[in-house]
């Protein structure tokens, strides 16, 4: 994998269960990968087990992981908000804090009923174990940390 990249982004496939970052249009490197133990379908609530799909972008680097390391997501998104307050599972307050993080690009809120701390981490790929995060082999969170800036545009598709 190059030293650098120019425009990095990250695509993580669920269903294919692998991590694909690019440099623009160009694939680098594709990882395994393994999600939430219960990877079917959106994330919806706290505690449901469920990796969330939609666009985030990393808005936070941890050394300092359980998980060896891993890159904070900036989830819940604004879609995401505006769905948990249409369901009356977050307030308007709730709602504008995480819009406006997300419109500073911060980390939004973590502790609502939508859920939060969604990382890609290392840990291993046996099996979807996490609690709703993207977990692959900790010798390749090493490369994306050092490559991935926060910032990076992160697209979790089903």
């Amino acid at each position: 994998m190059p030293g650098e990249l120019k425009e990095p982004e990250i695509i993580i496939r669920k269903e294919q269960r692998v991590l694909e970052v690019y440099d623009g249009e160009v694939l680098v490197k594709t990882c395994d990968m393994v999600l939430g133990f219960a990877p079917a379908g959106d994330k919806e609530v706290e505690g449901d087990g469920k990796t969330p799909e939609g666009e985030y972008y990393v808005c936070a680097k941890n050394s300092d992981s359980k998980f060896h390391l891993s890159l904070g997501l900036a989830y819940p998104s604004k879609k995401d908000a505006a769905r948990g307050l249409a369901a009356g599972l977050i307030s308007e307050t709730d709602n504008d804090e995480i819009v406006t993080a997300l419109g500073e690009g911060k980390m939004p809120p973590q502790k609502t009923a939508l859920g939060g701390e969604i990382y890609i981490h290392g840990g291993g790929v046996e099996g979807d174990w996490t609690k709703g995060c993207v977990a692959i082999k900790n010798e390749e969170v090493e490369d994306l940390f050092k490559l991935i800036p926060a910032g990076t545009k992160v697209t979790i598709l089903a």
